[in-house]
């Protein structure tokens, strides 16, 4: 409402403006003429006047005469002065201020005895704007005998001018301050309240609660508008109802997961109990720019995977507060309603000093564990000060979710990634009734690996607090039990993939992560997205035929220097791609504040322009690096129109990106070159599998994936979209929350079946 009384109130000021404008220029130039005419007519009858005198002393030879009537009729107004001159253009008799004035002859005076004829001229001397006069003066047989120049001062003009602009623009100012005020109580009294009643009124049509109508006075003023809502909120709740049927019928038959489906499977699943998600990352993080307070959603794979859920189900996130703003939009116990446009469940922010983020956050777990877990030949780094901040951190997340479900009689609990090992123990210490699963996006490595870790036996402690452990493949949940058999005093139950420790039963089971599959009802034709490659191309500026794609947080596990390497061979053993093919490269910066990563950023960017500089043929060049944030669009986009997409990571827990590609590939082209340490490259067989330490193979990978057979390409990319579409972030969600719900807590022993036994089997 705001914006459109503002366009409106702009669009009259410029109107009026335009207008006001318009007629004052007018009124200025019809004021300008006249005044000309005037100045004209007057010096016309003066100058007739004078030359009479002046021709008449002339012809007698009388110069004093003409001194003396130059000195009488030189105090006019406005008149600057009088010249009298012979036909050599020596003066007989001039004003005494004349010659400061005009201290040439005029050009008007010599046209004037050369034609015979009187020469008028506006001009400017020394800054001082000027009307000057010329006529010839006659002998007694009426030939030319010298002439005259009369010169007026013509800057009265021009300050009259400016008074008639001046009253213009006082008048224009008045007018627009009258029509604001105007258009403001207008809007006020007659469209801000009926449009915003409205607009609530639409508003929670659409978030599917219970609305009253607008009152008729205002249907009335809006009646076209409230014509086509009330339709169209029937067809909602039609639409609404219907798809509630088809999930449930869905969930018979084992159909595809969708987002409807996810949220029936939740809500009979939790049986009217609630879900929490922690999270060291916030959903939505507020921002003040200025006097804005701007929102923005981080480009997260944790965000993309976990945000359906809790709209399915109307739970509870509980995350760090990072935004400037954050604070300014929480309530007094640190809630908000979330997201901003269509409120579906409750954001909880916690705050952390500047100290213990620096040692519980970009210490502990991402100098620590996070080189730890990724066998990238990067030395983790541990200090006693970063374990305390992270101890102290866990702690203040377990009591904030304690608060939270305080009142909660079977709460179930989704813990996310390495930053909270402890957790988990932590909220059982708490809530001894809590179902409490924790989900570990990142690899887990082989016991002698995670033996570096001074605090290895606290770490498992706190994840076997937690009822379900997750990980993204089998073999991450192998070297776990594997891990927790060497340092700890528990039981594992290798049939089942359990272990008990203090007389509670922690589940270890693989749940691999996916994303959202939005399925286009008209696939592109080829043309389509050959057009977009094309413009693409010509924005990038690189004249290229073939296009490929990396997409990755600068890293040191991404494998990004190793890709370029692969580029490299590939042109070097294939030379006739070199001015053809380019591959762009999309680095988002990521933990700069960590000396290592700020390194490594360092590095991609040296070995892009070493690559580069050995390539580079006029417009063209092998690698392009794109160094900043994309959002998803921007992102799929380039995902539509590659020719291949490469992730090369020396280490992964999965990748959404080798995903993210496929699902974006509504043309069923493309193809994937995926490393063999990504937990991707167990569900998407039909990619080309690469080990990026091997350049030399990788950059033939390359060459295979550009020179495939169209219908393999189709067949392979055709079977890896099935893969993705069967096992999409909803059944992801599903399978996690669903198995959570079934265990039996306080069991003696693991069940000797599960519902989803066959799923972890395959």
């Amino acid at each position: 409402m705001r914006i459109l009384s503002l366009r409106l109130i702009i669009a009259l000021i410029i109107g009026v403006t335009m207008v006001s404008v318009v007629s004052s220029w007018y009124q200025v130039r019809t004021e300008k003429d006249a005044l000309r005419f005037d100045l004209e007519r007057k010096a016309e009858t003066f100058g007739e006047s004078l030359a009479a005198n002046a021709e008449s002393y002339l012809q007698n030879g009388d110069k004093p005469g003409l001194e003396s009537m130059i000195e009488r009729f030189s105090n006019r107004d406005h008149l600057v002065g009088i010249g009298i001159y012979d036909t050599e253009f020596f003066p007989l008799a001039v004003s005494p201020d004349l010659s400061t004035v005009v201290p040439a002859i005029p050009q008007a005076l010599k046209e004037a005895i050369l034609h015979n004829r009187p020469e008028t001229i506006y001009t400017r001397v020394h800054f001082k704007r000027l009307y000057i006069l010329a006529a010839p003066l006659h002998a007694i047989n009426n030939g030319v005998a010298g002439g005259m120049i009369v010169v007026y001062d013509t800057g009265y003009i021009r300050a009259q001018i400016f008074r008639v602009w001046g009253q213009a623009f006082v008048h224009i100012a008045g007018q627009v301050l009258v029509i604001v005020a105007i258009t403001l109580l207008i809007v006020r009294w007659s469209l801000a309240g009926p449009i915003a009643r409205a607009a609530q009124w639409m508003k929670t049509l659409r978030t599917d609660r219970h609305a009253a109508p607008p009152t008729a006075k205002d249907l009335d003023f809006l009646q076209p508008l409230a014509r086509e809502v009330a339709p169209l909120a029937e067809s909602m709740r039609q639409a609404r109802a219907a798809a509630e049927i088809e999930a449930r019928l869905r969930n018979t038959n084992e159909s595809l997961w969708t987002a409807q489906r996810l949220a029936d499977h939740v809500r009979t699943k939790l049986d009217g109990s609630n879900l929490f998600v922690v999270s060291n990352r916030e959903p939505y993080i507020h921002n003040r720019q200025g006097n804005e307070i701007t929102v923005t959603v981080p480009a997260s794979g944790l965000v993309t995977a976990i945000e359906p859920i809790l709209c399915a189900c109307e739970g509870t996130w509980i995350a760090q507060g990072s935004g400037s703003a954050d604070r300014e939009t929480v309530d007094s116990r640190d809630r908000l309603q979330v997201p901003p446009d269509n409120p579906k469940y409750t954001l909880r922010r916690v705050w952390l000093s500047e100290k213990e983020e620096e040692g519980y956050y970009y210490g502990f777990a991402n100098e620590g564990l996070w080189p730890l877990c990724h066998m990238a030949h990067t030395r983790p780094i541990f200090r006693a000060s970063d374990w305390e901040d992270y101890n102290t951190v866990n702690a203040r997340f377990a009591d904030a979710l304690a608060e939270e479900i305080a009142e909660e009689e079977h709460p179930v609990v989704l813990i996310q990634d390495y930053h909270f090992a402890l957790l988990p123990r932590m909220v059982k210490d708490r809530i001894p009734h809590a179902r409490v699963a924790i989900f570990w996006h990142i690899p887990w490595p082989n016991p002698e690996a995670f033996s570096i870790c001074p605090w290895q036996q606290e770490l498992l402690d706190g994840l076997l607090g937690a009822d379900i452990i997750g990980f993204h493949v089998q073999a991450h949940c192998n070297n776990f039990l594997s891990t927790v058999d060497r340092v700890l005093e528990a039981r594992v139950d290798w049939e089942h993939f359990a272990v008990r420790r203090r007389n509670h039963w922690s589940a270890v089971l693989p749940f691999p992560i996916s994303v959202d599959f939005l399925e286009a009802e008209n696939i592109s034709p080829d043309n389509d997205t050959a057009d977009e490659r094309s413009a693409l191309i010509a924005e990038l500026g690189i004249g290229t035929t073939f296009l490929g794609v990396g997409v990755d947080r600068m890293d040191y596990t991404k494998g990004i220097i190793e890709r370029f390497l692969a580029v490299e061979s590939f042109l070097e053993r294939h030379p006739r791609y070199q001015g053809k093919f380019t591959f762009v490269q999309i680095g988002a910066p990521t933990r700069s504040r960590i000396p290592r990563y700020a390194d490594f950023q360092k590095e991609v960017e040296n070995e892009a322009n070493r690559i580069n500089e050995r390539f580079r043929r006029g417009k063209w060049r092998p690698i392009v690096l794109l160094n900043r944030q994309h959002s998803h669009e921007e992102v799929r986009r380039y995902y539509r129109v590659a020719h291949l997409c490469m992730v090369t990571s020396l280490h992964d827990g999965m990748n959404l990106v080798a995903k993210e590609y496929v699902a974006a590939r509504e043309d069923e082209r493309g193809v994937l070159i995926l490393s063999l340490f990504t937990g991707a490259a167990r569900d998407l067989r039909d990619a080309i599998i690469v080990n990026p330490y091997d350049t030399e193979a990788t950059g033939e990978a390359i060459a295979q994936a550009l020179e495939m057979d169209i219908s393999e390409v189709v067949d392979r990319m055709q079977r890896m979209r099935r893969s993705v579409k069967e096992h999409n972030i909803y059944w992801w969600a599903g399978s996690l929350i669903g198995d959570l719900c079934d265990l039996r807590l306080g069991r003696d022993m693991v069940s000797k079946t599960t519902p989803n036994e066959t799923r972890r089997a395959n």
